[in-house]
């Protein structure tokens, strides 16, 4: 049967030729090693690394926001529930000099409107991030980390990140604050 009358079949000559470039080359590798190339190609997935931030460094200089090579950066803000105190006055949601406790934009520390805000009882509040809004200027964690109990932090978010050989962030991070880890720790969750 000729290759070009079944095409739902059949793959393309360059298609075979680098899936079968990709079985040598990583059955000479693992014999070099002295593994089976079956184990080898198990193992394979398990060895990823992504890149992360360290909460207990980051000094939320505002360069992931601007340093991160997608247009709206991977970094986004993360909220720790059970650290949080849920307050009223939370150091995070208002900026240090508001002069009323209501929700004007000039009176909040996001300037995307990321966080909302949700009254429980007196005088306690839930707090959200809508991701979809944060851009990583770390106001908001760094308001948080000043004033309150660091509830609020930044994280890379594996789904979004593009995962660069040498991430542009980490690159300009003058806290040394972001690197590569196992995936068993790419999300560096604060418990309380």
């Amino acid at each position: 049967m000729n290759m070009k009358q079944n095409k739902n079949t059949s793959i393309s000559r360059r298609e075979f030729l680098r899936t079968c470039g990709t079985i040598i080359a990583s059955g000479a590798l693992a014999s070099v090693f002295g593994i089976s190339l079956k184990r080898f190609l198990d193992n394979r997935s398990e060895i990823n690394y992504f890149w992360q931030i360290d909460s207990s460094k980051c000094i939320f200089c505002g360069r992931c926001q601007t340093a991160c090579v997608l247009p709206i950066s991977a970094v986004k803000c993360v909220h720790a529930n059970r650290v949080c105190g849920y307050c009223d006055l939370c150091g995070g949601y208002y900026r240090s000099n508001a002069k009323e406790l209501n929700t004007a934009a000039e009176n909040l520390m996001c300037p995307t409107g990321a966080i909302n805000r949700k009254f429980i009882e007196d005088p306690y509040f839930e707090y959200t991030i809508n991701e979809r809004l944060c851009i990583a200027c770390g106001k908001c964690a760094k308001g948080c980390n000043s004033f309150g109990n660091g509830s609020l932090y930044l994280q890379i978010k594996q789904e979004l990140c593009k995962n660069c050989n040498e991430c542009a962030i980490a690159k300009v991070c003058p806290a040394d604050a972001i690197k590569r880890v196992t995936m068993d720790k790419a999300y560096d969750l604060k418990n309380g």
